[in-house]
């Protein structure tokens, strides 16, 4: 586990930049924060870091946003969710087939989704700016 500390949104983006490029096709990213702690900021990174060059916003209304390119990163937004089954209705096993990236916010809704080699990532508020950002499963380059 590795822990680091930002002090903006930037940093925030450049932690998500530095972990996508250690990401292999398949690999899933469980995201665990509060409501602005960073998480979207953390995925604007990845996606910088899988070289897509997108606008990328969160997909709570929609729950999902596909990002496409040489690299393909699928953002999900669990938070309208009641649980694991909602999101294997939407799919989740065809998403994990393609080989994409699958960032996961608001992992805490469908843990019972995962198959115990995500990369987790932890986003603490320490207050209106600086957050504690902890990865497991992952070394950053």
């Amino acid at each position: 586990m590795a822990e680091f500390f930002s002090t903006s949104e930037q940093e925030t983006e450049e932690l998500g930049f530095r972990l996508a490029q250690t990401l292999k096709g398949g690999a899933v990213v469980a995201m665990y924060g509060d409501l602005g702690a960073g998480k979207t900021a953390f995925v604007r990174g990845m996606a910088r870091g899988l070289g897509l060059n997108c606008r990328v916003s969160s997909p709570t209304f929609t729950i999902v946003n596909e990002y496409l390119g040489e690299r393909e990163l699928i953002h999900f937004d669990m938070y309208r969710l009641s649980g694991a089954d909602e999101l294997f209705d939407i799919g989740w096993e065809d998403y994990l087939s393609r080989g994409a990236v699958c960032a996961v916010e608001w992992s805490e809704k469908v843990e019972d989704a995962f198959y115990g080699d995500e990369i987790v990532v932890r986003i603490e508020k320490l207050g209106d700016t600086r957050r504690k950002i902890t990865i497991e499963g992952a070394e950053l380059c």
